[in-house]
């Protein structure tokens, strides 16, 4: 049996959310063939240090072809358009279609079943996020699509089944790998500032209909940046800026890290929890990661920018865990509380 492992993004962000079940099932099973493809040398990096905490694996490495086109594009272009990624796709259908399935984190690759003949080949999704909230595109019918889909949990597989797209045949309960994987890696906290004022992080999502970056983001940076209570990480979705274009998100020039201020973009501590892991106050709105941070519960505060009618909507159960506030103005007094 040959399993392959497909990466194929512009950074590693996905990686601990596919990777991990590569190591788990190589353990278990010596006489599978398991193979992680990936598209970056930043995804190679972090899927091995993900591996060098797995033992007794016999996982292997090998890279996939993109064309030299795409490569030379894909900067000027990734913020709009998925060129590196469909030319990946496409370079390497018939090399995948020889495996007997093919797991991937995200929805894009379905398309190798119009580029070559995948009827032998099953395509497995593993999803990269809790994913509990309905309305930032987690929730696709496209999950139905897949041969097998991978849950995180019960709640994602019943939202799902309810809005009819995934069938009771085709999915399992996985749990969440990554979470596994970060704590085999064994990352602690950090102290980044030179002071014991507690440390915020604020991490907004990158969808521009459930952010709070948009309509309340700059103002939030501004609270923080003019007060000395609080230390703050910045470390928004590594998509939010990246694809500044679609998702019509730049950060100002005149945010820079400060004694209290600290500001990462997409570096690989804003994915391996390493920020989650040194905050002692969570600040957000719907990401996923809030699911990590619950690791070591600590206080959270939410923000709604979109006046979101969400006490009884099950996309904001989280928000029951900490306050939610509507304003920068009200955050404040919320840290006080928190």
């Amino acid at each position: 049996m040959k399993i392959g492992f497909l990466l194929n993004h512009s950074n590693a962000h996905q990686v601990p959310h596919v990777v991990p079940f590569a190591f788990a099932l190589s353990n278990l099973r010596h006489d599978f063939e398991v193979t992680i493809y990936f598209s970056s040398q930043q995804e190679e990096t972090f899927a091995r240090k993900i591996g060098q905490a797995y033992s007794n694996h016999n996982v292997q490495y090998q890279s996939i072809h993109i064309p030299l086109w795409a490569r030379i594009i894909d900067p000027i272009t990734k913020s709009f358009l998925f060129v590196k990624k469909h030319a990946g796709l496409k370079s390497n259908a018939k090399l995948l279609s020889k495996l007997d399935a093919v797991v991937t984190p995200e929805m894009t690759s379905l398309a190798l079943r119009d580029l070559a003949n995948f009827n032998h080949t099953k395509l497995i999704f593993s999803g990269h996020g809790a994913g509990d909230n309905r309305h930032g595109g987690s929730f696709s019918p496209r999950i139905g699509q897949f041969d097998l889909a991978l849950m995180p949990g019960r709640n994602y597989a019943n939202g799902l089944q309810e809005m009819g797209y995934l069938s009771e045949d085709r999915y399992g309960l996985a749990g969440y790998a990554k979470l596994e994987a970060m704590q085999l890696i064994g990352g602690k906290r950090q102290q980044f500032f030179k002071n014991n004022n507690p440390t915020v992080l604020y991490s907004p999502h990158h969808n521009k209909t459930i952010t709070s970056w948009h309509k309340q983001g700059r103002a939030i940076l501004d609270y923080f940046y003019a007060q000395s209570e609080y230390n703050l990480i910045f470390a928004p979705h590594v998509l939010l800026f990246q694809r500044a274009l679609s998702k019509g998100a730049r950060l100002p020039r005149n945010y820079q890290s400060t004694d209290h201020i600290l500001i990462d973009t997409g570096s690989e501590r804003s994915i391996d929890m390493t920020y989650l892991k040194s905050a002692d106050i969570f600040l957000g709105d719907v990401t996923s990661q809030f699911y990590e941070f619950l690791e070591t519960p600590r206080p959270a505060v939410f923000i709604d920018a979109h006046n979101t009618d969400w006490q009884n909507d099950p996309s904001y159960g989280h928000w029951h865990l900490g306050e939610v506030v509507r304003s920068s103005i009200d955050i404040k007094n919320a840290m006080q509380r928190a």
